[in-house]
């Protein structure tokens, strides 16, 4: 599979399915430089996790978070797309993990039960949702199938800090990359991209309040090469640096991912 004849494929489920034989998601995080947002991330889900809750990780990968969390002990349902995520997923599992894997896609959850879960996590689907019908869909149920305090994490990636982010790898990307040469929105292939603004919005038409608006990789991807070969003590004052900024308004357009936390 190559880009080209995953742009063929037109049904919108199966490209996503497609996507990932292309992307590994299997080891994207592994690296100190990507690991940026997992622990980001990682961290405000345990500002609000207590013992005893109920996760689910909607678009959950190869299931980097569902593990982790799976590993602190929590019961996870965990649903995703994409055969090559499944079967990544499926061989990590251990007999002790209370993790329920299920295949399916964001904008259906009807395996799932209303009012079940006390944290939601929602970290692929707005990657690829192209219709804002069902993105809505994908939102509202997500909050059927949560509690009513449920504490939701959604992630997007950035339109803005894309183009940067391409320009690094290719330094003809201003004259042959695939962006409106006017406005710079960026080609939605084979990702979905927003701006800040954008992201809010969904969510506001979503019916989310927002309580947290994060960087969560901030500049960790131009930055990989020096990041990677920082040591340990060095690693963790780059992390707090992050921590210290990956809030501030003026930061959030230049990350390539973007979480917000909200309730219903």
């Amino acid at each position: 599979m190559d880009f080209n004849e995953l742009y063929q494929i037109k049904d919108e489920f199966e490209q996503i399915n497609r996507t990932y034989d292309i992307f590994n998601e299997d080891t994207r995080l592994h690296s100190k430089s990507a690991r940026v947002e997992f622990l980001t991330t990682v961290k405000y889900v345990e500002k609000y996790l207590k013992p005893g809750m109920k996760i689910l990780d909607i678009g959950a990968g190869a299931g980097e978070y569902s593990l982790y969390f799976a590993e602190k002990g929590y019961e996870v349902c965990a649903l995703e797309l994409a055969d090559n995520n499944i079967a990544a997923f499926r061989k990590k599992i251990r007999p002790e993990h209370k993790i329920e894997l299920t295949q399916g896609n964001a904008i259906d959850l009807s395996c799932y039960a209303d009012n079940s879960f006390d944290i939601v996590l929602m970290f692929g689907p707005l990657y690829h949702l192209h219709n804002e019908a069902d993105r809505q869909k994908a939102i509202a149920e997500a909050k059927r199938v949560a509690k009513p305090d449920a504490v939701f994490f959604f992630a997007f990636i950035g339109n803005d800090m894309i183009f940067i982010t391409e320009l690094n790898y290719d330094s003809d990307y201003i004259k042959t990359g695939d962006y409106d040469r006017e406005t710079f929105k960026m080609d939605d292939f084979p990702f979905v991209f927003h701006t800040v603004d954008g992201c809010r919005k969904i969510l506001e038409n979503g019916g989310i309040k927002i309580l947290h608006e994060v960087a969560s990789d901030g500049v960790s991807e131009l930055m990989a090469e020096k990041i990677n070969k920082l040591d340990d003590e060095d690693y963790e004052t780059y992390l707090r640096y992050h921590y210290y900024c990956c809030e501030k308004p003026e930061m959030l357009g230049r990350s390539n991912h973007l979480l917000f936390v909200g309730r219903a």
